[in-house]
């Protein structure tokens, strides 16, 4: 028999219509032998009615009141679905997030879940009940007996949550689609039904505005192993499964604020290539990378930033062993890209650095910390260690550094975040790569990448390669600031994204321009970057204002930009991926304005008024179209 969590959300639950459809649905997965608790949002529109009468009360509403007023929603729902179950003759009982041990933080409106007390909902399951629980509320501790919510999402989070301290086999989530797409099918018709994803891709198409799951909802799921479901309330059609990597163990409490960083993770085999001055206008990208891809070079970080004038730097990392084949293609397009370029902003140039090392944090608990990347950068420029690019995600954060500066990288990162590391011995760089890899796995004790398609915990199957390019995403809601002119000295990205973290502001991607201009005597960099858009005119104000202690120059801003973004886990080892999307943008005539890169993530930064056209673009370019078009409701 089989423990499953599922979860409806609110236009699942809209109606009593609907109430009684799915008890016929839960009533059925009963029968068939499992136990069943069931999360519920509260119906249809009913928190947003709450949320309107409350301002129509106060502009600024108590967030205390707020979490006693929104949580009447979710219990609601709870008592109708309880007795729509009994109706058909299956024992049930409904629960609230305090009857059901839902521990959080004292953080109203935005808690998080600190551990749940399962003892009594074990009870009523050994009793042959289906237990119907609410969901996105908990209370702060057994004492203080304060109701809390858990912000938007907060019903998958509480399922899946759920699902971990049960230890379940299933966490199914029951939504008004048939399961995850490849892309928003309100902007690409022919958007399909993926049969499955891995809980790293869905963490990034979440963060990127996929709003099947929320990202908190994944990040448990991938930490406790949790098997996901997405299905349509509607049908019985499968859906889309989201599977794990079998987990590292980890205790329950503290459940969603335990250590936000699981590993550090290094590579000393890196040398950086950059193309500086080039024209700002499409198909320059596209160019370089188709040429690289020829060569069957595999490109790792790949950053394109911003400078003042019409033109850009683009920078990418490849291993020691490709280097002097990644040199010559740069060195051979240069010249024609000279042609192009206004004498005014210089001539373009080919840059390159050997010995390189990229050191990275890795960990799903980082999502929606903003003070995680910041912590990171602090602990380099404490260390002495100056970063010459970064390259972020929703898992990991990663710098480009010389590689005589590793060794002690990792252990100022290790110390910091807590991740095991034994004292680390002087490399000699000139030595293999193997050998230094060798090494460096006694140094760090918990070393994992984005698990290989292999590792997770499918069904066994004669099982092809997983796509390059499992989806495309487009995020219309960034904007992206320019710090102009920050003296190149270690801690000076530290002091930056702290002042953001003190903000409570997450940044998504950074750029660091790749040319040093003098100013006054001082080595300078650009530093670009993008934040939601509602923090952006807080953060340029604070930033403006720090401007004179910090250095640097003008805090500029550009809210009319897009994220589109390619995800997939089989991108990895497989060159000419990035080639691909930028050809795909190339032939729209889309100029690339920043480019960013994870090892499962690709985005560049568009005008708005190209977002939907390169969403297009790149999604046919993978094949992710199809012939069968997915109905969604409005």
């Amino acid at each position: 028999m089989a423990l499953i969590v599922q979860k409806y959300g609110g236009t699942s639950v809209g109606s009593v219509e609907r109430i009684q459809s799915v008890a016929q649905r839960v009533a059925r997965s009963v029968q068939a032998g499992n136990s069943l608790v069931v999360v519920v949002s509260a119906m249809g529109k009913t928190t947003d009615g709450l949320v309107k009468l409350a301002h129509e009360i106060s502009p600024t509403p108590n967030r205390r009141e707020m979490d006693m007023l929104l949580s009447t929603g979710e219990q609601v729902t709870i008592a109708l679905m309880s007795m729509a179950i009994q109706e058909l003759g299956q024992p049930a009982i409904s629960m609230t997030g305090m009857q059901v041990g839902i521990v959080t933080e004292a953080e109203h409106t935005r808690a998080r879940i600190l551990s749940i007390e399962t003892d009594r909902l074990q009870r009523h399951l050994q009793n042959g009940k289906v237990v119907v629980v609410a969901g996105f509320q908990g209370i702060t501790s057994r004492n203080d007996l304060e109701i809390t919510t858990l912000g938007r999402g907060g019903s998958d989070t509480s399922a899946v949550a759920l699902a971990a301290a049960l230890q379940a086999d299933l966490c199914e989530i029951y939504t008004d689609v048939p399961g995850i797409l490849t892309t928003d099918p309100r902007i690409v018709p022919d958007a399909q039904l993926m049969a499955e994803i891995t809980s790293d891709e869905m963490l990034e198409l979440a963060s990127l505005g996929a709003k099947v799951l929320h990202p908190r909802a994944v990040e448990i799921a991938r930490n406790y192993g949790i098997t996901l479901v997405v299905r349509s309330s509607w049908t019985e059609d499968p859906g889309t499964r989201v599977v794990s990597p079998i987990p590292q163990p980890r205790p329950l409490q503290g459940l969603e604020i335990s250590h936000p960083v699981d590993a550090v993770e290094f590579d000393t085999d890196q040398a950086k290539v950059a193309l500086l001055r080039v024209p700002d206008h499409p198909g320059i990208a596209a160019r370089l990378f188709g040429e690289i891809a020829l060569q069957s070079i595999d490109v790792d970080l790949i950053i394109q930033s911003i400078h003042e004038g019409n033109t850009n730097d683009i920078a990418f990392t490849v291993t020691q062993n490709s280097l002097k084949r990644a040199e010559a293609v740069a060195a051979a397009i240069a010249p024609a890209l000279r042609s192009q370029t206004n004498p005014a902003d210089g001539e373009a140039e080919v840059l390159v650095e050997q010995q390189m090392a990229k050191i990275s944090i890795a960990g799903a608990g980082m999502i929606g910390r903003p003070g995680v990347a910041a912590q990171m950068f602090e602990t380099l420029a404490e260390a002495g260690v100056n970063i010459q690019m970064i390259s972020t995600s929703e898992v990991k954060v990663s710098c480009a550094i010389d590689a005589a500066d590793c060794d002690r990288a990792i252990r100022a990162l290790c110390t910091v975040f807590n991740v095991n590391c034994s004292p680390l011995k002087s490399r000699d760089h000139s030595r293999s790569t193997s050998n230094q890899q060798l090494e460096a796995a006694d140094a760090v004790s918990r070393i994992y990448p984005p698990a290989p398609i292999s590792d997770y915990q499918l069904p066994i199957t004669d099982r092809p390669s997983p796509p390059p390019v499992r989806g495309a995403a487009l995020d219309l809601k960034q904007a992206q600031l320019a710090i102009r002119h920050v003296p190149d000295r270690p801690g000076m990205a530290a002091k930056i994204f702290r002042v953001l973290a003190d903000l409570n502001v997450s940044v998504d991607m950074i750029i660091q321009s790749q040319r040093c201009r003098l100013i006054d005597g001082t080595a300078t960099r650009d530093i670009a970057f993008t934040v939601a858009q509602t923090d952006a005119l807080e953060a340029q104000s604070r930033l403006q204002e720090l401007a004179s202690e910090l250095g640097y120059g003008e805090v500029i801003v550009n809210s009319s930009i897009a994220k589109v973004s390619i995800v997939g886990i089989g991108m990895l080892g497989r060159p000419g991926v990035a080639a691909r999307m930028f050809e795909a943008l190339a032939q729209q005539q889309i100029n690339i304005q920043m480019i960013a890169t994870s090892e499962i993530k690709i985005s560049c930064i568009v005008a708005e008024e190209d977002a939907v056209n390169a969403l297009q673009a790149v999604h046919a370019a993978f094949g992710l179209s199809g012939n069968e078009r997915v109905v969604v409701p409005a």
